[in-house]
């Protein structure tokens, strides 16, 4: 064989292994195959059993079947939901890693001085996922029955009663941190993880105070293992009738209802970031999921990746606004 041939076949083997190795790391979509062809992570930054986790959950029992792929729920809890969020943030930008952003990243992380990342640039809303009202619980070992009752023994008692949350940023927390700036009472916050660890100790009598959402706290009041104050939506919720508003319970203008999206890292290709919110709104929007929406006590919401993008800038700007008048820290 020519010295000539053999340096063309060499060529052409050359030519062949990179255009191979190029086909190989060129994304899937360019390659020809739709999104998604493989499974898709959904991060839930809390610890398993609050309703970050069975919103989770449920999005992805429904997702999966619809785009033909596993969706695996991953519970990264930690730093009031940063440490899932930020493992999300700074994931490939191609739809196959996905978060349940909740207040925590789309709302609060003005309290966070030492973020490494930023949740209002560095995550991409997809869609809204649904909003929820909370309760105000306490153990039965607390004497107060009725939010006013609350409010006169935690002023009478400034700094004794302890409440826990879901961690800093979270929901809970929040909604926590605005009742005392309304009323001007002192309580002590233990984040937790979770609301389901936080949740164990309020059972068991370690903290005395948990904002809680109504589908996860309402089998406890039903028990008497817990008390539930009040509500913090604007109106009363179905779930309990009977307890009313914190805002009709001396607390005028009080209002915290919590509210999710789906996020993903910044910078989704166009198409992604349309075919994620289409099957994600008709997995939100599905005559189906009703009733299970219901029993969770939340009111389903989707849309356009725009609307979650408006909504999240609109609450971000009320929050941060009770977060510098309370002077809210967190490490």
């Amino acid at each position: 064989m020519s010295t000539r041939r053999q340096t063309l076949r060499a060529g052409l083997a050359v030519g062949s292994v990179a255009l191979l190795a190029g086909l190989a790391t060129r994304p899937a979509a360019a390659q020809g195959e739709p999104f998604p062809n493989k499974p898709i992570r959904l991060v839930v930054p809390y610890a398993p059993g609050g309703i970050a986790d069975l919103l989770g959950r449920l999005i992805a029992d429904r997702l999966g079947p619809l785009v033909k792929q596993t969706v695996v729920v991953e519970n990264r809890p930690g730093a009031g939901g940063h440490v899932g969020g930020e493992l999300v943030a700074k994931s490939a930008a191609d739809g196959y890693t996905l978060v349940l952003a909740t207040i925590a990243h789309n709302g609060a992380a003005a309290m966070y001085k030492g973020l490494k990342y930023d949740p209002t640039t560095d995550l991409q809303p997809v869609v809204l996922v649904a909003e929820s009202a909370g309760v105000l619980l306490v153990h039965p070992d607390v004497p107060a029955k009725t939010v006013a009752e609350f409010i006169t023994l935690v002023k009478a008692q400034p700094g004794r009663l302890n409440y826990a949350s879901a961690g800093n940023g979270s929901a809970i927390h929040m909604a926590t941190e605005l009742f005392k700036h309304m009323t001007g009472t002192e309580l002590v916050h233990v984040p937790y993880k979770g609301s389901g660890p936080a949740m164990a100790d309020l059972l068991g009598g370690r903290v005395q105070v948990m904002f809680e959402n109504i589908a996860t706290g309402l089998p406890h009041v039903k028990s008497g293992k817990v008390r539930a104050l009040g509500v913090t939506s604007r109106a009363r919720n179905a779930g309990l009738p009977e307890v009313p508003t914190i805002a009709e319970s001396g607390v005028p203008g009080y209002a915290a209802e919590p509210w999710y999206t789906v996020s993903a890292p910044k910078g989704l290709p166009p198409e992604v970031l349309k075919k994620l919110n289409a099957d994600l709104h008709a997995v939100i929007r599905s005559p189906e999921l009703a009733a299970r929406w219901e029993a969770l006590g939340v009111t389903p919401l989707g849309g356009s990746p725009d609307e979650a993008l408006r909504r999240n800038a609109q609450e971000n700007d009320r929050w941060t606004r009770v977060i510098q008048a309370a002077r809210i820290q967190a490490e």
